[in-house]
């Protein structure tokens, strides 16, 4: 009960990239940057099962940003000449373009999986973006449909999952922040983009729907939002129905209604108990807590201690601290229900 797992990624090493940064350039190349990836993430391993974190990920130490670094590996997508978007009606970046259509014509991150595997023998998990966040993270110059771009994404997602669950994963995760934004979209296309993303899979799926990394436009657009962050409110009943298995969302330090998780009725839930929007490090109690609130309303066999999101925007050494948190949080509370 109550295994702990983090979201997906964590901070990079300094002699890796540049830290703190989201789409931070390698400071290596060629045959020294595949050895420094897979150096960062036997580290990043190493502090997760140090911290006493159950289910493992790589951190996301190979990749330079959880959606573009996929998409650099398909065809059909120009990154040589790239146009600006606002991504998620928040941030505008510049962001590669869809020339053709879209294919994988190789494996992606199955050699990134391979050595993971062989790091622990710990249960493992592999985030790769959603379809419909995929769609908002470049610009579509040919199929010029939502919809039609994000079903072609999800065979290649699926394509690509099988292949990860092959090399030794356990749970494929599909990251959908923009689950949180186009909610007229989730209910239309975005449910069945994600669960053709994640069909037929002999591992567990999960979905994970935050308010995104704690950077500056992501705090500004949360201020936004009013005493109630009720977005999931519409979004949840439309998972509690579909095929995927988990659900991995944003509650700590949050106005997220905590009585809403209520609605993932018969899911596993990886429940955010580790805000990374501030260097604050939560006490192991703060954790405690909010997993006890938490278990209120999904069971202990069902809940996931989790960090709400992504950690790549903080130090190594304030994600090291609220890893060790997270892990001491979720064990006080299992110790508690052993007794």
């Amino acid at each position: 009960m109550l295994e702990s797992t983090i979201a997906g990624s964590l901070p990079k090493p300094p002699w890796l990239a540049y830290p703190e940064q989201l789409w931070a350039p390698w400071r290596l190349e060629g045959a020294e940057l595949a050895t420094a990836k897979n150096d960062a993430v036997r580290l990043v391993v190493a502090d997760q099962i140090e911290a006493g974190i159950d289910i493992i990920t790589d951190g996301e130490q190979t990749r330079r940003h959880f959606v573009t670094s996929f998409i650099d590996g398909l065809a059909g997508v120009d990154f040589e000449h790239r146009t600006t978007v606002k991504i998620r009606q928040r941030y505008d970046a510049a962001v590669p373009r869809v020339v053709n259509d879209v294919s994988r014509t190789r494996p992606i991150y199955v050699e990134d999986a391979r050595y993971l595997r062989t790091l622990t023998d710990r249960p493992l998990k592999f985030q790769l973006p959603g379809p419909m966040t995929m769609v908002d993270t470049l610009a579509d110059e040919h199929y010029r449909d939502r919809e039609t771009l994000a079903m072609a994404f999800a065979e290649i997602l699926n394509d690509e999952a099988r292949e990860l669950v092959a090399a030794g994963i356990d749970i494929v995760q599909f990251d959908e922040p923009a689950f949180n934004v186009y909610m007229d979209e989730v209910a239309s296309w975005g449910i069945t983009a994600l669960e053709r993303a994640a069909a037929n899979l002999d591992a567990k799926t999960a979905v994970h729907i935050c308010y995104g990394y704690g950077i500056t436009a992501n705090i500004e657009w949360k201020h936004g939002l009013g005493g109630q962050w009720r977005q999931y409110e519409s979004t949840f009943p439309l998972l509690a129905a579909s095929s995927i298995d988990q659900v991995s969302l944003e509650l700590a330090n949050s106005h997220v209604p905590i009585e809403l998780i209520g609605l993932l009725e018969g899911k596993d839930v990886m429940a955010g108990v580790i805000d990374v929007a501030t260097d604050r490090v939560e006490t192991p109690e703060e954790v405690a807590s909010t997993i006890r609130r938490a278990m209120e309303y999904v069971p202990a066999e069902r809940l996931f201690p989790c960090t709400n999101c992504g950690m790549v925007p903080l130090s190594s050494e304030v994600s090291r601290a609220k890893l060790a948190a997270l892990g001491a949080g979720a064990a006080a509370v299992r110790a508690e229900l052993a007794m």
